[in-house]
């Protein structure tokens, strides 16, 4: 016989739960791309080799634009941007490969490469967490960041970053459960009524 969750509400606002699974949600985050897992970008990204790999090359590792998902074109402008946020960083700060894509201006690009595959489970006392007093999160998986520059067509610099696992516990406690919003709404009204 299969067990089924079956929530009923009774008069007082009772929830009564039978079976053996969770009410509290799940949610599922995934970049769609190639790779299943943070181990598969990475070795990919370390195939590429500065002022050996063409662009042409990107597409057969994963990492092509017009291709491959959650990969983006970036401009010389946008590389500034990025390696340049504020006016004390300039240009004889930066790595040469760096400086080199953006003194190419239009001849030079890059890729922005953002995946990720991360999954948020509420967990604990559903009538606390669905009522506002106290919610349990707990995060897992994986995400991963690339940078690509390339310059006539040939990748002169490469960046990358990421998290191979994410395990992250939250959680958040309203001790008047949903009265505590009810403070937000009697200063904006008592504000409005002055």
């Amino acid at each position: 016989m299969k067990r089924s969750c079956l929530g009923v509400l009774a008069g007082a606002g009772l929830l009564v739960l039978v079976g053996g699974c969770s009410v509290l949600p799940t949610t599922r985050v995934i970049s769609k791309s190639v790779f299943t897992n943070y181990t598969q970008v990475q070795a990919s990204f370390d195939r590429i080799v500065p002022y050996q790999t063409h662009t042409s090359e990107l597409k057969s590792l994963g990492f092509d634009p017009a291709n491959s998902p959650n990969v983006k074109t970036l401009t010389y402008v946008d590389v500034m941007r990025y390696f340049m946020p504020n006016p004390a960083i300039t240009k004889a700060d930066l790595h040469p490969s760096v400086y080199e894509c953006i003194d190419a201006k239009e001849r030079g690009h890059a890729y922005q490469i953002e995946l990720s595959n991360i999954r948020t489970k509420r967990y604990g006392n559903a009538f606390l967490d669905i009522f506002g007093f106290k919610r349990r999160t707990h995060e897992t998986g994986w995400r991963f960041s690339g940078l690509i520059l390339t310059t006539n067509g040939v990748v002169v610099y490469k960046l990358a970053a990421g998290e191979p696992v994410v395990s992250t516990d939250s959680e958040r406690i309203r001790p008047l459960g949903p009265l505590q919003e009810l403070d937000a709404v009697v200063i904006g009204v008592a504000g409005r009524v002055r």
